[in-house]
């Protein structure tokens, strides 16, 4: 690290352009729908969401829409670690506003990353008559 700071000033001071490196932007997609929760439920409810993650921060952002759930949403997450028809632990937790669309940012662990991008995590909106999930989509490019 300390010769690439002094390689660094050197370049600097010998009046070369120094690049810095930027972080990349990824996205995720996903379509939320009933058969898609385990076990599948009855809903008519259907969803989008889209996650962008800043690799450099290790932040997400993500923007949630539903229409037609059983009744007002009562928790909504990212979950990681499972692949389609198997659940897992919430790993970003979208807080207390959750009428459509859901809008906000936080930070996930490189794990919960690795599992992103290996596609095991997804999104799920949870109703009072739907306590364990109502609809769900797998997050993909």
């Amino acid at each position: 690290m300390r010769k690439s700071i002094v390689a660094a000033v050197g370049l600097l001071a010998t009046g070369m352009v120094w690049a810095t490196a930027h972080a990349d932007m990824v996205s995720y997609k996903a379509t939320l729908t009933a058969s898609a929760e385990v076990p599948p439920t009855t809903s008519q409810g259907t969803g989008t969401a889209a996650v962008n993650v800043d690799t450099a921060s290790n932040e997400v952002t993500w923007s949630v829409t539903y229409t037609g759930l059983t009744g007002p949403a009562t928790a909504a997450h990212i979950h990681c670690g499972a692949l389609p028809g198997a659940n897992s632990g919430v790993a970003v937790n979208f807080g207390h506003t959750l009428a459509s669309p859901i809008n906000g940012k936080g930070k996930m662990t490189a794990a919960q990353l690795a599992d992103l991008a290996a596609g095991k995590c997804y999104v799920n909106i949870h109703t009072a008559a739907n306590k364990g999930g109502e609809i769900r989509g797998q997050l993909g490019q």
